[in-house]
């Protein structure tokens, strides 16, 4: 059985990460904690009533996918396609698990072999945080595709709800 055990202190400091030479520097109210089993430092967003845990590797695999999913977007684009991410942590429907998430099979077409070969932007993980913070534009999507370029027919055929078109991507729910 996992237990975290929370350090008794909020800390305002997500990330510092080290970008092309400069410091990126993002920032929430959050509090630090440690997985006993692993001793890998995480820490805990409250998203949407949900607390959330992320670890620095699940920060760089989000950032990752911002890149990878959305570069050429809008940076409303880009939270949005954080936000995806994000709202599937905390749907009964998918893993639990940021990499759960996005290694599910199908989930993200840039993901091939679970191994996301992208360099993310400052934007990115500017994107991430902003997300965190509960910027949501999607209104609580769960799925996103490009309709120019789409190849599953499934995304393209399925009945949606909260449909939100930005920039290239529509976002949305599927409708049940």
């Amino acid at each position: 059985m996992k237990k975290n055990f929370v350090l008794g202190f909020t800390v305002f400091l997500l990330m510092s990460i080290c970008f092309q030479g400069k410091l990126v520097v993002c920032q929430a109210n959050v509090k630090t904690v440690f997985n006993k089993s692993n001793d890998k430092k995480q820490q805990v967003f409250q998203y949407k009533n949900n607390k959330v845990y992320l670890s620095d590797d699940d920060i760089y695999l989000i950032a990752q996918i911002i890149f990878a999913e959305s570069a050429a977007e809008p940076f409303e684009g880009k939270v949005a396609v954080a936000s995806v991410i994000l709202n599937r942590l905390v749907h009964p429907e998918f893993p639990d698990t940021v990499e759960g998430v996005i290694k599910q099979k199908g989930a993200f077409s840039c993901v091939r072999n679970g191994v996301v070969q992208a360099k993310p932007t400052a934007d990115c993980y500017k994107a991430l945080q902003t997300a965190l913070k509960g910027k949501d534009p999607t209104n609580e999507a769960v799925f996103f595709y490009n309709p120019d370029i789409a190849t599953s027919k499934w995304m393209i055929n399925v009945k949606k709800t909260n449909v939100k078109p930005i920039g290239n991507h529509v976002f949305f729910v599927v409708n049940k």
